[in-house]
C-alpha cells in the first residue's frame, strides 16, 4: 500500500503471456495469477468486461483471491458506449450494473465507460447518458468514470457537465488522445499509455517521480501545477481525493514493473 491509502496503482488484467517470467514468477500455476499480482499491486482494471459479460461467480472468486483493501475498476460495456445514441443505452447499463459486478462488494473501484475515439462531445446526449449511471445499485455506492478521446471534449462546457453530475474523466498521457486534468469527481483516475521498451520500468525515473508528485496533489485535494487546466478550478476542492493510476499500454510488456516501481516511490 502506498502512503497515501487512498492512492492504489495497477495495470490492466492479469492475463498476459510475456508477464510470466518478468513478474509473475517461472512455475507460477496461471490459475495463481491474480492472488499473486493482487499482492504486488493496489488495484487493478478488468477489460474483459468490456467485451463481454461475466459470471457472478467470477466476481466472487476475484474477491475472494485479492488482499483486504485492494480494488477492482471495471470497463463497462461496449453496448452501451459504442452507439450513436448514448441517451438509448440504458438497458445495457442496467444489465451490466445487475451482471454479478456487486458481488465484489468494498473490492469494487471505479466503472470506466470508455467512449470510441470518433465519438464527438453532443452535450444534450451525453448528459442523458450520464443519467444513466446511478450513484447506488441496492444499496452499494458507485463511483463512474468517462474516458472520452475525441479533441471536441476539450473544453470547459464538458468539465462542468461532469462535476454537475459528480462523474470523473479518465486522465490520459497518450499520443493521440486529449489529456484531461481537471478534477471533477471525489477521485481521479489516470490510465498512462506512454511506457517505453528501452525504460526497466517503463517509465524513466524522472517521469514515475512527477506522476507520484502528481499523484500526491490530487490525494491531498489539489491539483498538479505543471498540468494546465482546461476549466476554471474547483469552487470547493475536497480535502482529499481517492486517486486510481493504471500502467495500460505503450509497452505493455513493462506495465507491471511501472506500476511497482510508482507504487515505491509512494511508499
Amino acid at each position: 500500500m502506498t502512503k497515501h491509502s487512498s492512492i492504489r496503482v495497477g495495470i490492466g488484467g492479469w492475463t498476459f503471456e510475456p508477464w510470466r517470467g518478468p513478474f509473475y514468477p517461472p512455475g507460477l500455476p496461471q490459475k495463481r495469477e491474480l492472488e499473486y499480482a493482487s499482492r504486488q499491486l493496489t488495484s487493478i482494471e478488468v477489460n474483459g468486461t468490456f467485451y463481454g459479460s461475466q459470471k457472478p461467480e467470477s466476481f466472487i472468486r476475484w474477491r475472494e483471491e485479492t488482499p483486504d483493501g485492494f480494488v477492482f475498476s471495471l470497463k463497462g460495456p461496449r453496448f452501451a458506449t459504442n452507439r450513436r445514441v448514448l441517451a438509448e443505452a440504458g438497458a445495457s447499463v442496467e444489465r451490466f450494473l445487475t451482471s454479478g459486478v456487486l458481488e465484489l462488494k468494498e473490492k469494487l473501484g471505479v466503472i470506466n465507460w470508455q467512449m470510441a475515439a470518433t465519438k464527438q462531445f453532443d452535450p444534450d446526449d451525453f448528459e442523458a447518458f450520464l443519467k444513466l449511471l446511478p450513484a447506488r445499485v441496492d444499496g452499494q455506492k458507485l463511483r463512474h468514470v468517462v474516458e472520452v478521446r475525441h479533441p471536441s471534449f476539450a473544453q470547459p462546457d464538458f468539465i462542468a457537465l461532469l462535476r454537475t453530475y459528480g462523474i470523473g474523466v479518465v486522465l490520459a498521457d497518450h499520443a493521440k488522445y486529449p489529456m484531461l486534468p481537471d478534477p471533477t469527481a471525489p477521485f481521479v483516475y489516470a490510465r498512462l499509455q506512454s511506457a517505453s521498451e528501452q525504460e526497466d520500468t517503463g517509465y524513466a525515473p524522472d517521469a514515475l517521480a512527477q506522476w507520484a508528485k502528481r499523484a500526491q496533489a490530487w490525494a491531498d485535494g489539489k491539483v498538479p501545477d505543471d498540468l494546465p487546466l482546461i476549466a476554471a478550478p474547483e469552487r470547493k476542492p475536497p480535502r482529499s481525493r481517492e486517486v486510481f493510476i493504471y500502467m495500460i499500454n505503450g509497452f505493455k510488456p513493462k506495465a507491471p514493473a511501472a506500476a511497482m516501481a510508482l507504487i515505491k516511490r509512494l511508499s
